[in-house]
């Protein structure tokens, strides 16, 4: 599955704007006779559970047709019993085949022409890139694409990456231009990126903050007694900073400081950065860190932790730490785009340098020191989530968006 996911089903799905202080009234633009058309196309079915579910289950309820194009894995009976078309697509994010690259636009482009969908929203760069296309030949008009962090891609600077960086680049300029075509980022460092290279204009651009998070579902909770616990919950990548959570968890250790600490979530073997489980399994054997694999129930983890751990390279907007935040835990994470979004250094959280082991290990220590700090960064944590990161917020900004480009 790739991922260290809240659950799918908790109470964001029946009433997903639950936590909005103020609806926005969804209007339709005149002589619609029918309710407008919305395709989703996200690669995985448990990555649209997690982060997109709750945005369907609420334009459902405003009013829209919705559509999901993914491939299929566990939760094909989730999606379908929200009331939503799921559309099933065999596709693999890693491959890189041309001949089968180009069969999955084609299956879109048939897929768009079938449905006839009056806008369709990509989710991450492979939907983004291939929908955007797909959209254009069958004359799709309005298009919504989210790019959820510029990732492996932006990132490394390895030779596949390096290599495909300028053709996705310039795929950018010739279809995320288009009138109609709309691009959603999570932060400001990603807009900055996409408006200065001039792949995208500035006025196609809208910044909308990550998927949201249910508060209620997400509960501020008091830190448990007993030996502090450090979590580091994700995907487990290299580009995750795992290699920096090891180490630190190493240092810590061998100064003598009494703490665990925990990696939650498995590999995704459909990406590059992936870490093999037998290396999980190696660092868990050694005892440096306890290895939980999947969980569900995030809530729960986030009950048992003391300080969430994030020292990634690079990201959107990471679900984990705002979800952290709202759960009233102090967070140590990278001073890098995306996790600075959530993370306020010296005010929830700390924030170190990628790639510093030596300041990771400052960071840490320094919260495992400290209970009453642990506290109230936590509780500053949650107001932050509060203001600025509940789900209802997030789904305003978006129908809204939807309503504005739907406009004659």
């Amino acid at each position: 599955m790739g991922e260290a996911l809240s659950s799918p089903t908790d109470t964001t799905l029946q009433n997903p704007r639950a936590t909005n202080a103020g609806e926005t009234p969804i209007t339709f633009r005149d002589g619609m006779n029918k309710p407008p058309k919305l395709l989703y196309f996200v690669t995985e079915d448990w990555y649209f559970c997690s982060h997109r579910l709750p945005l369907a289950v609420a334009a459902k309820q405003a009013g829209y047709e919705v559509l999901v194009v993914t491939r299929v894995n566990q939760h094909g009976d989730l999606i379908r019993a929200q009331g939503l078309t799921l559309i099933p697509l065999d596709l693999s994010r890693r491959s890189r085949h041309p001949l089968k690259e180009l069969a999955v636009i084609w299956q879109l482009y048939k897929l768009y022409r079938q449905h006839q969908p009056d806008i369709v929203h990509h989710v991450a760069l492979k939907p983004v890139l291939y929908g955007s296309l797909a959209a254009r030949l069958a004359g799709v008009r309005v298009v919504v694409n989210a790019l959820a962090g510029l990732g492996f891609l932006f990132v490394s600077q390895r030779v596949q990456a390096r290599v495909l960086r300028p053709v996705v680049e310039l795929a950018f300029r010739l279809l995320l231009n288009r009138k109609g075509s709309h691009v959603i980022v999570q932060n400001p460092d990603d807009q900055a990126l996409l408006v200065g290279r001039k792949l995208v204009a500035a006025d196609r651009t809208s910044l909308i903050r990550g998927s949201g998070v249910n508060t209620q579902h997400f509960a501020a909770t008091p830190q448990a007694d007993g030996v502090p616990l450090v979590i580091l919950a994700s995907r487990l990548l290299w580009d995750k900073g795992i290699t920096e959570f090891v180490a630190a968890a190493r240092d810590i250790r061998a100064l003598g400081i009494s703490a665990r600490f925990a990696l939650v979530g498995v590999g995704d073997p459909e990406n590059p950065a992936s870490i093999a489980d037998s290396q999980l399994q190696q660092w868990h054997d050694e005892g440096v860190i306890e290895w939980w694999g999947r969980r569900d129930d995030m809530p729960r983890v986030m009950a048992e932790a003391h300080i969430v751990c994030l020292p990634s390279y690079r990201e959107g907007l990471p679900k984990v730490l705002i979800e952290a935040a709202a759960c009233a835990r102090p967070i140590v994470a990278t001073d890098v785009p995306g996790c600075r979004e959530i993370v306020r250094h010296e005010d929830n959280g700390l924030l170190v340098p990628p790639k510093d082991v030596a300041a990771l290990v400052r960071a840490i220590c320094r919260l495992l020191a400290d209970p009453d700090l642990r506290q109230t960064m936590g509780q500053r944590g949650r107001a932050i989530v509060n203001a600025e990161f509940a789900i209802g917020q997030v789904l305003d900004q978006t129908l809204q968006l939807y309503q504005e480009l739907l406009k004659p």
